[in-house]
């Protein structure tokens, strides 16, 4: 269906919605079956702050004017970091990733970065790589000890 008929639009985040786009951090992070205590533990890592939306480039996909998707990013001083992409559950598999990785590197491009790095849940890591990301290596998760996320990165030309 085109995305005209779906009613679909991009817009900055505005940071009333911390908590409402924290909720569907972590509603999208539980789609990939992980257990309540491990969600739990990822709780201070997928909430947003007030501050953090006002002074970072964060943007929201609408689907008929309700929040479906989201994306945050932070800049460095060598790079755009993505900390964000989330898709509600049930808008998943829609192209609606596609729509924000676009949006994104458009943004991360205006920006003058020469590459976005990515710390990926594994389960997402493959949706990078169709992206054009490129696996560079792994960094240990900030929540558990032991587990290693992938790190990707993506060059803007």
């Amino acid at each position: 269906m085109p995305e005209e008929a779906r009613n679909l639009s991009i817009r900055p985040a505005s940071p009333e919605e911390a908590s409402l786009l924290s909720d569907l951090a972590l509603r999208s992070k539980a789609h990939w079956g992980y257990m309540p205590e491990f969600l739990e533990a990822c709780r201070a890592e997928l909430t947003l702050s007030s501050d953090y939306i006002a002074s970072s480039p964060v943007f929201v996909l609408e689907e008929e004017k309700r929040p479906v998707g989201f994306y945050g990013l932070r800049e460095r001083v060598d790079d755009i970091e993505l900390v964000y992409l989330f898709i509600e559950p049930a808008a998943m598999n829609r192209g609606y990733g596609k729509r924000l990785w676009k949006h994104l590197v458009e943004t991360a491009a205006k920006l003058s970065p020469k590459k976005i790095s990515i710390e990926s849940d594994p389960y997402a890591e493959s949706f990078y790589k169709r992206m054009g990301a490129e696996a560079v290596g792994f960094v240990l998760s900030s929540v558990q000890a032991d587990r290693k996320l992938p790190l990707l990165e993506f060059h803007l030309s």
